[in-house]
């Protein structure tokens, strides 16, 4: 498909920064086949509604046609969804397990996807540890100077449980949250 016959959407409300652009075009030049895994998306005028800076980017890169599958017409839309379409295109519910991408990728190739980690606040790639078969990571904290019992309360009530049978204080120390939701390590200087 010719580029001239697709036209920028004029309603696209999604900005991207001079330096997430040359990542976009950056990652086209080197991987082309996502374009047709995630192909932009076009209504029955040739209108935009999924892909606006990746044609923006292709153009940058100086294309003139791309081939078919990179580009996919729908036809069957209103414009109310059309709209609600090119909206929730653009925005992300989710958010990254940022554990995961430090334990299996390289902090170079993640940048290079145009994901931005803070590498300081996630465990260390190079860690001795090999959390790939784990159903909780491990404590990053800990080593093998300390003994570190973790309790698994999947309710509210097995918490209590817990807290009672053992003594455990009421409120401990909490690390990861982010990641974990409301988990504890306990001191056992906090229960002797």
């Amino acid at each position: 498909m010719k580029l001239s016959e697709i036209k920028l959407n004029p309603d696209n409300p999604r900005l991207i920064r001079d330096d997430r652009v040359k990542l976009l075009i950056k990652s086209i030049k080197d991987f082309p086949k996502m374009m047709a895994l995630r192909p932009i998306i076009i209504d029955e005028n040739n209108v935009i509604l999924s892909g606006n800076m990746r044609y923006k980017c292709l153009v940058k890169l100086g294309y003139k046609e791309v081939p078919d599958e990179w580009v996919r017409k729908e036809t069957n839309l209103t414009e109310k969804e059309k709209t609600e379409f090119m909206l929730k295109d653009n925005v992300s519910y989710g958010e990254f397990n940022e554990d995961i991408l430090s334990s299996r990728y390289d902090e170079e190739f993640l940048r290079d996807c145009g994901l931005e980690i803070d590498m300081k606040n996630i465990l260390d790639t190079d860690s001795k540890y090999d959390n790939s078969n784990c159903e909780y990571p491990l404590i990053p904290i800990y080593d093998e100077k300390y003994t570190a019992f973790i309790i698994i309360c999947e309710t509210s009530t097995e918490e209590a449980a817990i807290r009672t049978k053992f003594g455990f204080p009421e409120k401990a120390r909490s690390y990861k949250k982010k990641f974990l939701g409301k988990s504890n390590v306990i001191n056992a200087k906090d229960i002797l």
